[in-house]
């Protein structure tokens, strides 16, 4: 989404890493650009020009200027002022606040068309993975089929479901929902309010007096943040009326100029809370501002990275995957396995923009396009799934009409398969040498490196993507 802005900002700070001393008037030059690059991403006026102002007075100061790297300092300067405007570095801020006695009451509320169905789901599916035993409230009467898509949904999902028929009041089912999930021993129970305008005064005050029957602990509005300013007008307006605790911003894998997630905290007062980042229902993640701080600013987000690892590879096959890197017995069946646990994290070109200093890379539109289809990852799935086990546990044993066979049912060309199967032996190299480097250094310089290069937690994938031909490997 900051895509636009990312660009904009590196090329402002990468003219500014060229000087060795700055003026105040190359302060000032900087700050103008970076005011037009935040209205142009749609950033809120005012805000544009609080925070312009907050950093150039911050940027003028004695030690900035006379600092042997004032551009680091700048950019630092401009990460604390970004992490402020989108909520400050309070974790407690960002947190779901649970109740002292289940269940936890989560009501989401929104207009039309923001995808707060989905999202009741998502959260679910959050939850449930944490640990809660969860339930759904479909309380939409307003839009034909919300009961039957959040019903649906719960079924995908193995999620419980409340739903009463057409023409009962939403207040009361979700009265009778709550004495429902205490019965159920639910700890935490989501509600689907329908679907809004903010400039309808009777849906308002219905959303208004679930809120006072139910006394939920949260009341979070789902956002598109695709809609730019007017983002912002309805979460204020929502406020006002019902009393937000949180919001959701959604799309935040679209294209739009992403200036309605940089503001709608700060013109609120209303935490951000979650953001969606796909259409699947696991595409939800915890609001961090420090990390999408970081993010605008090309500096990637290991962290994220790194949970994201975690979650999808099994601590088992990890020490055993380190066991076989260590005695070189590495094969392509590994190999397969490591590719569908990364494809499991999202896109290539998603993961590979967490990486610091990689995402410059991912400028060029046509490698970003083969990054997000995943074309590469398939053809070389493709190719090892056409290998016999013998020839995946010994590759060195293809020749060239096992080349040809193999490409025959792959359908790939024999070239192809050279390739993959050259790239798989720069990687066996790579992780050879990491091994080496390993085993050569002590504990603590040993976590440095892993860190430094991202792969701090990655639940031993060795070398991080490395494994896969690394950035290069794999045609990429």
């Amino acid at each position: 989404m900051f895509e636009s802005l990312t660009q904009r900002l590196d090329n402002i700070f990468d003219r500014m890493r060229g000087k060795g001393k700055i003026t105040e008037k190359d302060v000032a030059d900087a700050m103008r650009e970076v005011r037009q690059a935040l209205l142009e991403a749609d950033v809120n006026f005012k805000l544009v020009k609080q925070f312009v102002n907050k950093v150039q007075e911050r940027a003028l100061g004695a030690e900035v200027l006379a600092s042997l790297t004032p551009a680091q300092h700048i950019i630092g300067i401009v990460h604390d002022e970004l992490v402020e405007m989108l909520g400050g570095d309070d974790p407690e801020a960002t947190k779901i606040k649970f109740a002292g006695e289940p269940p936890t009451i989560l009501m989401l509320v929104g207009l039309q068309g923001s995808g707060k169905t989905t999202h009741a789901a998502k959260l679910a599916a959050y939850f449930r993975k944490n640990g809660q035993k969860v339930g759904m409230v479909a309380a939409d009467m307003q839009r034909p089929a919300a009961v039957q898509q959040l019903q649906q949904l719960g079924r995908q999902l193995d999620i419980p479901v409340y739903a009463e028929p057409q023409g009962n009041k939403p207040v009361d089912i979700t009265q009778r929902a709550v004495r429902w999930a205490r019965e159920q021993a639910l700890t935490v129970l989501i509600l689907d309010t329908a679907g809004r305008l903010h400039i309808d005064d009777a849906l308002m005050q219905e959303v208004a007096t679930i809120r006072q029957r139910t006394q939920p602990q949260e009341v979070l509005l789902v956002v598109d943040a695709m809609t730019g300013q007017d983002a912002v007008r309805v979460a204020d307006e929502f406020n006002k009326t019902v009393g937000l605790t949180g919001l959701i911003l959604t799309k935040m894998d679209g294209d739009a100029r992403g200036g309605a997630a940089l503001s709608v905290r700060q013109v609120t007062g209303v935490p951000i809370k979650f953001m969606g980042t796909g259409e699947k229902t696991d595409a939800l993640e915890p609001f961090y501002p420090d990390r999408l701080a970081t993010r605008i600013l090309g500096m990637g987000d290991v962290m994220t990275l790194i949970e994201r690892a975690r979650e999808q590879i099994d601590e088992k096959q990890a020490l055993q995957m380190q066991k076989k890197m260590a005695n070189a017995s590495f094969d392509l069946e590994d190999f397969l396995q490591q590719m569908r646990q990364l494809r499991k994290m999202g896109s290539m070109s998603q993961l590979l923009e967490m990486i610091p200093g990689v995402g410059k890379a991912l400028r060029d539109p046509e490698m970003k396009a083969a990054l997000e289809d995943g074309k590469e990852l398939k053809i070389a799935e493709a190719i090892i799934l056409s290998m016999t086990a013998e020839e995946r546990h010994n590759p060195d044993i293809i020749n060239g009409s096992r080349k040809r066979r193999i490409a025959r049912g792959s359908g790939t060309t024999p070239q192809e398969v050279n390739q993959l199967l050259s790239q798989f032996k720069d990687a066996q190299k790579m992780m050879k040498q990491v091994m080496g480097m390993q085993k050569g250094m002590g504990r603590g310089r040993l976590k440095q490196l892993r860190q430094l290069g991202g792969l701090g937690g990655l639940g031993g994938m060795g070398g991080g993507f490395g494994n896969f031909g690394g950035p290069g490997g794999l045609g990429l």
